[in-house]
C-alpha cells in the first residue's frame, strides 16, 4: 500500500511522517511508542558512514534524526511484515553481515551486467528494517548507489532475489506508514490495529462468496460416462498392411489393489461403512468402469470403492481417488463388531493391518510389514546410474503382496483372486469421505492466539461465561463463512445457544453436512493449480478460486464447530478465535463477555 498523498501533492517530509506516526502511537499504542529510540547523534551517523564506506541517503539521515530505530521487544512498532526499523547499530551489523555473505555468491551473477538488482547484495545497499525474524534474514533495504535507483527502497529475502518495493523512497514508505495508521489502510495485506496498548498488524476482514458454485450439485446433474467405443481398425493402404520394426510387449503389471476383508459382513454394509452415502451412485462396475467414472466430472473428485464376497468374508477395494482404505478412521468403521484385515501396497512397502471391534487388534500383534529395495536402477560401467524402462521397480513388494495374500488364505480362509476381482462387476459407489480425526497436535492447549493471551482469558473467566461468549463467536464465524446457510449447522448452533451440548453423531445430519463441505472444497481445489500441473485430459472446472476459498472456509468453520462440541473449552476457543474473519473480533469478544456478565447481574 503506497501513501494516499495524491501525485499532485508533494510527499510529507520524513520529519512530518514520523511526527504523525509518533502521535498515533502515543494515543493508541503507548507501549509501542515507548520502544521507539531517541534520535541518533550526527556523530554516530558519521561514524557508521565511515565504517561502511558510503554516505547515507538524506532520507535515512532524516529518519535517524527522528528515531535511532526501535528497541527489539515484544511490543515493538513494526512496519507491517517488514519488521521494526533498524537503528544505526542494526544497520551497520546487518549490512556488514550481508556483504560478507554476498562475497560467497558473487560468481552467480554476470559481472558485466550492472543492473541494480543483478547481485545478491550490493555494497551500497543498507538493510533498514529487521524483517519478520528481526535479523538479517529479510527486510527492506535502501540503495545508496548513485544512478537512477538512488534512494529506492527494496525488498530483501534470503531465499529469493532482491526486488524493489512499491515505495520509490524511504520518504514515501514513512508516509504510507503514517497513512496506514491514521486511516487503517493495508500494507502487505495487513492492517494496523491497537491491541492492549500495542501496535499489531492483522488480516483485514475477508469477503466470502455468498453462493459458491457446487461441483457436487453439478455432478448430480452430469451423467456417468459409459464405456468407450471399441477402436476401429485403420483401413489398409493400397490393399496391404505394412509392419515396421519390432515391438517388445511389456508384461502387464499385476493387479494388486488395496483391499480390506471383513469377517461376516455383507458387501452392501461394507459400502456404507466405507462412506458410500445413499443409493444414487451404487451399481455394479468393473475396475475399469470404476476408474473411468471416478476420473470424470460425475464423481467430483470423490473416491469410488467396490465391494464383494470372498467365502465367509466380505471385502471392499478402491479403484480410484484419494486413498481411503488405509485411513484409521475408515478401518475403525469397517471393523465395527467384527474383525477386518487390510492388505495395502505402497511402492516398496506391503502391509497387513488387523482391526477388531473398531480398534487395532492387540497392539498390532498380527500386523505385518514387508519392505523391499528398488530394482529398476542399474550402475553402468562408467559408474553412472540409469533407470531401466518397462520393468517392475519393486519386484520384492510385488512378490510380498502375493505371499501375504497366500498367508491370509491359509490362516483365515480368504481366497481372493485380484485379477478375477478386477474384471468382475461388483457393487460399487462414490464415497463421501469420513471426517479425519482431529490431529493430536491440535488438541494441545494454546497459550496465545492472534496476540490474545488465551491463558489469561481462560483463567479470569468462569467457564459458563466463557462458553456463552465463544458460542456467540461461533455464530459470527458461521455467518461470516456461510455455514449458517445449512440447516444442519443452524440447528446445532441454536442448541448450543440454549446451553445444550449436542453430540456429533456419525452419519447423522451434521456429520454428513460436514463431510459434504470437505468434499466440495476438495473438488474445487484444482482451481488453485496452474494449468500446466494438471493432467492433459483433466476436465475444465466451472469454478474459480473464490469458489474454492468459500467452500474451504465453510469446511473450516464446520471443523471449528466440531471442535467446540468435542474438545475441552480452552482448546476449542483457540480454533474459534483463530478462524474468525472480522478484524473486529476482539471488540466483539469483549462485548460478548460483558453481555454474559450483564445477564448474570440481572
Amino acid at each position: 500500500m503506497t501513501s494516499t498523498t495524491s501525485a499532485a501533492e508533494p510527499l510529507p517530509t520524513v520529519e512530518d511522517s514520523w511526527a504523525r506516526i509518533d502521535a498515533w502511537l502515543a494515543e493508541h499504542a503507548p507501549l509501542s511508542r515507548a520502544l521507539l529510540r531517541p534520535p541518533a547523534s550526527p556523530g554516530a551517523t558519521a561514524a557508521a558512514e565511515q565504517r561502511l564506506g558510503l554516505t547515507f541517503h538524506p532520507d535515512l539521515v532524516a529518519s535517524l534524526r527522528c528515531h535511532d530505530g526501535t528497541e527489539l521487544s515484544e511490543d515493538a512498532p513494526v512496519f507491517a511484515l517488514n519488521g521494526p526499523f533498524a537503528g544505526i547499530t542494526g544497520i551497520v551489523d546487518n549490512t556488514l553481515f550481508l556483504r560478507d555473505v554476498g562475497e560467497d555468491v558473487e560468481d552467480a551473477y554476470d559481472d558485466e551486467d550492472d543492473r541494480e538488482l543483478n547481485a545478491y547484495w550490493r555494497h551500497e545497499w543498507l538493510l533498514i528494517t529487521h524483517g519478520v525474524a528481526w535479523d538479517a534474514q529479510d527486510g527492506l533495504f535502501l540503495t545508496c548507489r548513485a544512478g537512477d535507483d538512488y534512494g529506492r527502497v527494496g525488498d530483501y529475502f534470503n531465499e529469493d532475489a532482491p526486488s524493489f518495493s512499491e515505495w520509490p523512497s524511504l520518504r514515501a514508505a514513512l508516509s504510507a506508514f503514517a497513512d496506514a495508521l491514521e486511516r487503517r489502510l493495508p500494507i502487505g495485506g495487513r492492517i494496523p490495529l491497537a491491541v492492549d496498548g500495542a501496535l499489531i498488524w492483522a488480516e483485514p476482514t475477508r469477503t466470502v462468496k455468498a453462493r459458491p458454485t457446487s461441483l457436487l450439485d453439478l455432478a448430480a446433474r452430469t451423467p456417468e460416462p459409459g464405456p468407450p467405443p471399441a477402436p476401429r481398425p485403420e483401413p489398409p493402404v493400397n490393399g496391404t498392411y505394412a509392419a515396421i520394426g519390432f515391438v517388445r510387449s511389456r508384461a502387464p503389471e499385476p493387479h494388486q489393489p488395496d483391499v480390506v476383508f471383513a469377517e461376516g459382513v455383507h458387501p452392501d454394509e461394507l459400502l456404507l461403512r466405507a462412506g458410500v452415502v445413499g443409493k444414487g451412485t451404487v451399481r455394479a462396475r468393473t475396475h475399469a468402469d470404476a476408474a473411468r467414472s471416478a476420473a470424470s466430472p460425475w464423481a467430483a473428485a470423490r473416491p469410488l470403492v467396490r465391494a464383494g464376497r470372498c467365502g465367509g468374508w466380505g471385502f471392499v477395494t478402491q479403484s480410484a481417488g484419494t486413498e481411503q482404505l488405509t485411513r484409521p478412521e475408515v478401518l475403525r468403521r469397517l471393523a465395527c463388531d467384527t474383525r477386518v484385515v487390510a492388505l495395502t501396497k505402497r511402492g516398496p512397502e506391503v502391509r497387513v493391518t488387523v482391526y477388531e471391534n473398531g480398534a487395532p487388534y492387540a497392539d498390532g500383534a498380527h500386523d505385518r510389514l514387508v519392505s523391499s529395495p528398488r530394482e529398476d536402477y542399474v550402475r553402468l560401467p562408467d559408474g553412472d546410474w540409469a533407470q531401466t524402462v518397462g520393468v517392475d521397480p519393486w519386484p520384492g513388494s510385488t512378490a510380498a503382496y502375493t505371499d501375504l495374500l497366500a498367508g491370509l488364505r491359509d490362516a483365515c480362509g480368504i481366497d481372493f483372486d485380484p485379477d478375477r476381482v478386477r474384471d468382475e462387476p461388483l457393487s460399487s459407489g462414490l464415497v463421501l469421505p469420513v471426517l479425519e480425526d482431529i490431529p493430536e497436535w491440535s488438541r494441545r492447549p494454546v497459550s496465545e492466539i492472534r496476540h490474545l493471551d488465551l491463558d489469561a482469558l481462560v483463567e479470569r473467566t468462569p467457564e459458563p461465561r466463557l462458553r456463552t461468549a465463544l458460542a456467540a463467536q461461533l455464530r459470527r464465524l458461521a455467518a461470516e463463512t456461510g455455514l449458517d446457510t445449512h440447516p444442519e449447522a443452524t440447528l446445532v448452533l441454536a442448541a448450543v445457544d440454549r446451553g445444550e451440548r449436542p453430540e456429533l453423531v456419525e452419519d447423522g445430519p451434521l456429520d454428513l453436512r460436514m463431510r459434504t463441505l470437505v468434499a466440495e472444497a476438495t473438488a474445487a481445489r484444482p482451481t488453485l493449480e496452474p494449468s500446466w500441473r494438471r493432467g492433459r485430459d483433466a476436465p475444465e472446472l466451472p469454478v474459480t478460486r473464490e469458489d474454492f476459498e468459500a467452500w474451504q472456509l465453510r469446511a473450516d468453520a464446520a471443523d471449528t464447530l466440531r471442535r467446540f462440541l468435542q474438545l475441552p473449552l480452552p482448546i476449542a476457543a483457540a480454533s474459534v478465535l483463530h478462524r474468525r474473519l472480522s478484524e473486529e473480533w476482539r471488540d466483539e469478544l469483549d462485548r460478548d463477555l460483558e453481555a454474559r456478565e450483564a445477564a448474570r447481574g440481572n
